[in-house]
């Protein structure tokens, strides 16, 4: 029989009612991890979608630097053999060895604008990667008329130095002539396509409630870089046919959920309003017209509107941004406790957050590493179980019990 517990809980200086379902137990919303002010005076939709209360790993814990040489990492991703595949947001790919040694420098990339936020992104390979060798990323491709989130992909040689038979399978529409948030993410699903988070390139931002565009959106298309037939867009007149959601900012994480396999998604919110979101077929996440981030400027997107019906609500916000970035769930098993959480990489907010969910809800979130002053780019769980994250500061750390 489904439970429901009331109580009254304070949030900010307002007093919310509390009704939670499912959990044995209101979720608690007091002693949380964030200890600076909000932005704004902003109502969460339902209780626990932000501010829940502080959880603390009961073993200790260490982030070792194994490799502080690279070339501003952006992604990162697992080779079958356990290696690391890490890309250089000003153009370079490298293999890094399982103890974070330097093994190849991969060269053969198309140009790259390498300006702002733009440059060499993420990087994922072929489910059949062991007898096809290929690779696929993502950059900000350069042009006359602007810059584009393009995707492209390419076999690995014989002696992992160079990539060949380079291909742009997709370019994001429409080009800019800017160099911010251009997202994104590659994950493939289990059919052996793609989803690509894309940005919508800030100051084009309405663009993302656009369905003739795919700025904004996350996408879903072939290896070849067509749009996956049946998509839920695919007969509504004017839009593009792999658009698979919408209304997103600058999702820069992207990771499948291990107990659910739901595709969860991360992203910037202005002053405030950094959102993690649950991504299903052709829902509108309401950016930049529902948000719970302030302008800049200090003054409220458009109407100031946080919930609208057909908009979908976040599963959880910060307000303060902690500028999310990488994401991933943990699947190891040295450290029990951190099974299935999923783990955010903080730029802005320089830590990494923990995040344990239960039911498609946070209920305990942890700040780690705060000590380090990191800005976290990317996540990943090792072949050997541990955590794995890359740095702005051009270091490889990895994170285990001590």
């Amino acid at each position: 029989m489904l439970i429901k517990i009331h109580k009254t809980i304070l949030f900010g200086a307002a007093l919310v009612a509390a009704s939670t379902a499912g959990f044995g137990q209101a979720l608690d919303t007091t002693n949380h991890v964030e200890t600076k002010a909000h932005n704004s005076q902003y109502k969460p939709a339902f209780v626990g979608q932000t501010r829940i209360h502080g959880v603390k790993t009961s073993v200790p814990i260490e982030a070792t630097v194994i490799n502080s040489n690279l070339q501003l990492p952006w992604g990162i991703h697992v080779l079958p053999d356990g290696r690391f595949l890490i890309t250089g947001k000003s153009g370079t790919m490298q293999i890094l060895k399982m103890n974070g040694t330097m093994d190849k420098q991969i060269n053969g990339f198309p140009e790259v604008q390498f300006r702002g936020q733009g440059g060499l992104l993420d990087v994922n390979i072929d489910p059949d990667f062991i007898s096809n060798r290929m690779i696929y990323w993502d950059y900000a491709e350069p042009g006359t008329d602007g810059a584009t989130l393009a995707i492209a992909k390419g076999n690995l040689s014989a002696d992992e130095t160079k990539l060949e038979n380079v291909v742009v399978i997709y370019r994001a529409t429409p080009r800019f002539n800017g160099d911010l948030q251009f997202g994104s993410r590659i994950l493939f699903d289990k059919q052996g396509n793609l989803f690509v988070s894309t940005g919508e390139r800030s100051l084009i931002a309405i663009k993302a409630q656009d369905l003739g565009t795919t700025i904004g959106k996350v996408i879903h298309i072939t290896k070849d870089g067509k749009p996956v037939p049946n998509g839920p867009f695919a007969n509504t007149p004017g839009a593009k046919p792999e658009i698979f959601a919408y209304g997103l900012r600058n999702p820069e994480g992207m990771a499948w959920n291990p107990v659910t396999n739901e595709l969860w998604e991360d992203e910037f919110g202005p002053r405030g309003g950094d959102e993690i979101n649950i991504i299903r077929a052709g829902n509108n996440y309401g950016w930049p017209l529902v948000t719970y981030g302030i302008d800049y400027s200090g003054k409220q997107m458009y109407d100031g509107i946080q919930q609208k019906d057909g908009v979908t609500q976040p599963v959880y916000y910060w307000d303060p941004s902690i500028s999310p970035s990488g994401i991933t769930f943990y699947t190891g098993d040295l450290i029990p406790e951190w099974k299935n959480n999923l783990f955010v990489g903080g730029l802005g907010g320089a830590h990494i957050a923990r995040l344990v969910i239960k039911n498609n809800k946070v209920v305990g979130e942890e700040r780690l590493f705060k000590d380090k002053n990191e800005r976290w780019r990317a996540l990943v769980t090792g072949k050997d179980g541990a955590l794995y994250g890359v740095t702005d500061n051009g270091r490889l750390y990895r994170i285990a019990k001590k």
